[in-house]
């Protein structure tokens, strides 16, 4: 099967129609009648806003996050997940930028809601779950009004058509939207059967609804048939105990969610039997801590390299090449090959041409998945691709002569010492071999001689004896070379992240004085 999501829902619905599709908090959606109320989602948006234009939902990891995705689409329209965890002006400013003609919000965001709606002319609010204003619709409420009639969009002629709109975490200036069209989004019958899907795959959600992996995840269970077990608010206890109450079979989770899980106190007797595989990406994840992971969990790993404005995937290490030890033990360190229907090429970052197999570069990509351009920015649009259509990520790192990608960090956060290049992960990846390091972030600090210091900001394992700042830094010696290891080893009870699970390395930064 290779479908567009709302084709796929509609032929989910009139197969196996009570099969469950979405289930949060006890709450189960079947498909057939996931068909039903996303086609009166579909026909309710479409009296507020004309088939093309924005509508912007404000909620957790919920069931609704999927009807709303899947009638929006259905209508034509163009859905904006926006970011509950931004502040109110944030918020304001991309739903100012995306001209949302429909906001659909939990209470619990409600004075976000507000600011918005005063900010936006015109804007229709719904509030999902119940209403304290009598002008103000509630979701079912607003629902029940409208038929069920399908508006027919979606379907394989539609391929071209953006329906998603998802805001750039705006880490370097005002957030860009991303848009995507169901060509860009849609999983093929391969990526499909990768995943190991069977009729009683249940798949975990746990990723803010915002997000690249969490919608890409929802994407692929709903298109597999799956149900889709939706987690509105993660923590590791709770998790631990979904996992095992509901026979949770698939997952997609960040690596610091995994480190999460692998250090709760009795993870080790829980019951982790149904579990087929857990697909991990959205960060960089160290050999040590997917060593651990696979142990505990004890079934089939799938690695994942993405971004946004390229559609999701772009390579994956699949299960086979998931050795803990013996000669390919080294794959762990790679994000796997290019997907299918993929090219990846490794370009010099200052002339732009391919560089040899092993040489570090910034990471480009040809692939239908690529994004038609970000809204209403044609100048970094025109940024995005090179001459030749390829998409430049602003990722470093090399190809094997295998094929095989390695990651070497973001091109900016590359360290230049003493003339040197040093690519954090590298660093990363040796301090996290230590017994007592827990994680490991390393960053360049300014520095009157070298330029800059590589410096490594470390969480500790509980219940260990701590070493030492040179202790740390003497240990990486075997692992890496000389001018690769940190001149200084600072400790932290936790590393600060955004809200998709990546080290805020510029907090970092901040935080370290020039040496």
């Amino acid at each position: 099967m290779g479908l567009h999501l709302p084709d796929a829902i509609r032929l989910h619905a009139s197969e196996r129609g009570t099969s469950a599709a979405l289930t949060c908090e006890g709450s189960t959606i079947s498909y057939a009648e996931l068909d039903t109320r996303s086609n009166r989602i579909a026909r309710a948006l479409l009296a507020d806003a004309p088939t093309g234009s924005r509508i912007g939902f404000l909620a957790r990891t919920r069931n609704e996050a999927g009807e709303i995705l899947t009638g929006a689409a259905k209508a034509g329209l163009v859905t904006v997940p926006l970011n509950w965890r931004l502040a109110v002006p944030e918020v304001t400013a991309v739903a100012l930028d995306a001209d949302l003609k429909v906001l659909l919000a939990e209470p619990e965001f409600r004075e976000a809601a507000d600011a918005v709606c005063a900010a936006v002319p015109g804007l229709r609010l719904v509030v999902i779950g119940p209403s304290r204003d009598p002008d103000i619709p509630a979701y079912e409420t607003w629902l029940a009004a409208h038929s069920d009639d399908d508006p027919g969009r979606g379907t394989a002629t539609d391929a071209d058509e953006v329906f998603l709109q998802i805001y750039t975490s705006g880490t370097t200036g005002l957030p860009k939207g991303v848009l995507l069209t169901h060509g860009n989004f849609f999983a093929d019958r391969s990526e499909l059967e990768e995943y190991l899907w069977d009729a009683e795959s249940v798949a975990l959600n746990a990723l803010p609804m915002f997000h690249i992996g969490g919608l890409g995840w929802l994407r692929v269970a709903l298109t597999a048939g799956a149900n889709s077990l939706m987690f509105p608010e993660f923590t590791p206890g709770a998790a631990a105990e979904t996992f095992e109450r509901e026979g949770v079979t698939h997952a997609f989770l960040v690596p610091s969610v995994l480190h999460m899980l692998t250090e709760l106190p009795g993870i080790e007797k829980r019951d982790f039997s149904r579990l087929t595989l857990i697909t991990y990406g959205s960060a960089p994840i160290t050999p040590a801590l997917l060593r651990r992971s696979m142990t505990l969990f004890a079934c089939h790993f799938m690695g994942k390299y993405g971004l946004t404005e390229g559609g999701g995937t772009v390579t994956q290490l699949p299960s086979e090449d998931h050795e803990a030890d013996g000669p390919r033990q080294y794959l762990l360190k790679s994000v796997g090959r290019p997907r299918r229907g993929v090219d990846v090429v490794i370009a010099d970052t200052v002339t732009g041409s391919p560089v040899p197999a092993g040489t570090p570069g910034e990471i480009l990509i040809r692939s239908r998945h690529n994004t038609p351009g970000y809204w209403n920015r044609p100048e970094e649009t025109a940024a995005l691709y090179d001459a030749s259509g390829l998409l430049r990520t602003g990722d470093g790192g090399y190809l094997d002569e295998d094929g095989y990608l390695f990651l070497t960090d973001r091109i900016k956060d590359m360290i230049v010492s003493g003339g040197e290049n040093v690519y954090p992960a590298e660093v990363e990846a040796a301090l996290a071999e230590h017994p007592a390091v827990s994680e490991a972030a390393v960053v360049g600090v300014p520095h009157r001689v070298w330029g800059e210091a590589v410096t490594a900001v470390v969480v500790l394992c509980g219940g260990v004896e701590p070493p030492t700042e040179q202790e740390l830094i003497d240990f990486t010696r075997p692992w890496i070379a000389s001018y690769k290891k940190p001149r200084r080893v600072h400790f932290a009870d936790e590393l600060p992240r955004n809200a998709n699970g990546k080290v805020l390395k510029r907090e970092l930064r901040a935080g370290l004085g020039p040496k």
